[in-house]
């Protein structure tokens, strides 16, 4: 019996959006995945920048103020940092898990809402506004 739901948003800045559950019958977890290929602009102490988004977006939910999920978080940003060249797509997967508070429908439009929201601030504050990242949709 499946239990599992995702839900998928579409795409902002060239980067897809989608967020769903393992169990949505005893919700304890919601993730958001944000993915898309990455063009980088320089190359110079990539893992490094990796390492700072990746605690930049854990710092930018656990000040958020919400009575849906916990302030604790589990940020996982997964570039390829090994062997990046300019020249180059890589694959990149963000994937946020956010620890709920009290049980709702992940459909409802209030949820919808606030992971759209959260996903499009992250994408522009944490990850379109660095000259390193490049996106694109597709790897061609």
């Amino acid at each position: 019996m499946k239990t599992g739901k995702f839900i998928p948003m579409g795409q902002h800045r060239n980067i897809k959006i989608g967020y769903g559950t393992i169990d949505h019958k005893n919700l304890k977890t919601v993730y958001v995945t944000l993915n898309s290929w990455v063009l980088p602009e320089l190359v110079d102490d990539y893992e490094q920048i990796v390492s700072k988004t990746r605690r930049d977006i854990r710092a930018h939910i656990f000040n958020l103020e919400n009575e849906l999920f916990k302030k604790e978080s589990i940020v996982d940003l997964d570039i390829r940092t090994k062997g990046i060249k300019l020249e180059k797509k890589s694959f990149m997967n963000l994937e946020i898990t956010l620890f709920v508070q009290k049980q709702f429908d992940i459909k409802e439009k209030p949820v919808r809402t606030y992971i759209k929201t959260l996903s499009e601030t992250i994408i522009d504050k944490h990850l379109a506004d660095k000259k390193i990242f490049n996106f694109h949709v597709n790897k061609k």
